[in-house]
């Protein structure tokens, strides 16, 4: 797992956990962040899985 890999996997947790804390104080304001700091944290994710393709396919030849 790289660093691209975590660094979106914390982001996606953060993004639900600010989304909930939204729901639970009745904040739209916070729970959009929250969905945006999800989409970030996946968008970052798949980008580190396409990082870790890459190398796998670049150390193999």
């Amino acid at each position: 797992m790289n660093k691209n890999q975590v660094k979106g996997a914390v982001k996606d947790i953060a993004g639900k956990v600010q989304e909930e804390v939204g729901k639970l104080v009745g904040s739209n304001e916070q729970q959009a962040k929250g969905l945006s700091k999800q989409i970030s944290g996946k968008a970052e994710k798949v980008y580190g899985e396409a990082k870790a393709v890459v190398k796998d396919a670049t150390t193999r030849s």
